[in-house]
């Protein structure tokens, strides 16, 4: 089929897009496609998803059971653990994770893993798009090579890549994936023609480059920006309470400047699976071109040092109770990485949990969007452990409580009457009446 014939097929929305990863990125996606009537098939390894989808159960917070009932009874909607289906769809969406490895640097295994099971099941005419963050030239230097070796087709010629790289912001009620304009580069133009009028059918606008690493390079310099600019603030936060000035009154005031300025917020750091991993792919792929990435290195020093200042801060805090931290009962406020999401990917928040545990502290967590913790690679010690019950009696029960994450649902001023001591690393206490100084920021 000609390139115009498939543009056609796209306008007359008899195109199927296929997404690969039904997590937090192609669960939204199909669902974006799905309001525009676009068929979906939406592929997952894990069965519980597939099944979820099927039966029109959420899984993910901000897409209700609305939505999912949504796709369960959509004719033009499916999910399926079976890979030998991937012929059936026109354009191949590829939303799996990019993690780091132990030695942080780019873990490429879910990418090279699920390019080899298209590659065996590639034919002429389809579109494949990499949306997971990577490193600048991962798409010609490595997806290409795969899908033309496992199926002894042409890119370019047989069939088209580009890349495409996913900007969701869990929780964000302002701006949703159709609402957030997609970078798009492709591999020729007729891929890159192909990419954006697919994504013009559900997204609001197409931003089209040059070439698929300068798409990847933009995604990367996105999070590089927030990073740094994060690790800033952090570091004036740790500053400025050593000169008894409140970081948060100085940002608060500096935001009223109309240009010039842009306001980022402290926290115990980096949560999240962008910000606190994407930036050492780029200082990995420098490397090969002898190049030093010190801004992005500095931030990520600054970034992950986070975690020991808010339990020096709770060391202090109770010790000016006279307490020790060694056997005392610990509650965490908050296990998502950011305010009002079920997402606990990266969160410094276990970064506290195994350093007040290593200190001997007993460690508890309240989290209204994370009931339990499940089993992952890197937590799997805390697999099991549930969020506590939220009143009085278990609350004031506790020696000290740190405010992990802000959750606009949670009742800082019941807090504050149940609990005499309280670490605040979100000024979430700000507009409330303290008692003795008993909040202690961090």
């Amino acid at each position: 089929m000609s390139i115009e014939a498939l543009r056609t097929k796209i306008k007359k929305r008899e195109y199927k897009v296929g997404i690969i990863g039904l997590g937090y990125v192609g669960l939204p996606l199909m669902w974006t496609f799905h309001q525009e009537n676009m068929p979906v098939i939406g592929f997952d390894i894990d069965e519980k998803k597939v099944d979820c989808i099927k039966s029109g159960t959420p899984y993910i917070q901000h897409l209700g059971k609305d939505k999912m009932q949504a796709l369960a009874e959509s004719d033009l909607c499916d999910a399926t653990s079976n890979f030998e289906r991937l012929g059936e769809a026109d354009a191949l969406l590829m939303c799996v994770p990019t993690p780091l490895d132990e030695h942080r640097e780019p873990d490429m295994k879910f990418v090279e893993i699920t390019t080899e099971v298209v590659a065996k099941y590639l034919r002429k005419g389809q579109l494949v798009v990499l949306e997971s963050t990577t490193w600048p030239g991962t798409t010609e230097e490595l997806i290409i090579p795969i899908l033309e070796k496992g199926s002894n087709l042409i890119a370019g010629k047989d069939f088209y890549v580009a890349y495409s790289p996913e900007r969701e912001d869990p929780g964000n009620t302002d701006f949703n994936t159709a609402r957030i304009p997609k970078v798009v580069g492709g591999h020729g133009k007729d891929a890159l023609k192909l990419a954006c009028d697919l994504y013009d059918t559900a997204i609001v606008e197409t931003v089209p480059v040059s070439n698929t690493k300068t798409a990847e390079a933009v995604k990367l310099t996105e999070n590089i920006f927030r990073s740094v600019n994060i690790a800033l603030v952090n570091e004036l936060k740790v500053v400025f309470k050593e000169m008894d000035i409140d970081v948060h009154e100085v940002l608060d005031a500096a935001e009223t400047k109309p240009f010039g300025f842009m306001k980022f917020t402290p926290g115990p750091g980096l949560g999240g699976h962008c910000i606190p991993i994407d930036p050492f792919y780029l200082t990995w792929k420098a490397r090969e071109f002898e190049q030093n990435t010190r801004f992005i290195e500095l931030a990520g020093e600054i970034n992950t040092s986070m975690p020991d200042y808010v339990v020096r801060r709770t060391i202090r805090a109770l010790n000016s109770v006279k307490k020790a931290i060694n056997g005392s009962k610990i509650l965490l406020i908050g296990l998502a990485y950011k305010p009002n999401v079920d997402d606990d990917r990266e969160s410094p928040t276990y970064k506290l949990m195994d350093a007040f545990s290593s200190l001997g502290g007993i460690v508890s967590y309240y989290d209204p969007y994370v009931p339990e913790i499940k089993p992952s690679r890197e937590h799997s010690h805390w697999a099991g452990t549930k969020s506590i019950t939220w009143d009085e009696k278990t609350v004031k029960n506790f020696d000290v409580v740190v405010i992990s994450t802000n959750h606009s649902e949670i009742d800082y001023r019941q807090l504050s009457d149940w609990n005499g001591l309280i670490v605040d690393t979100r000024n979430a206490m700000k507009h409330i009446k303290q008692k003795n100084g008993h909040v202690w920021k961090a």
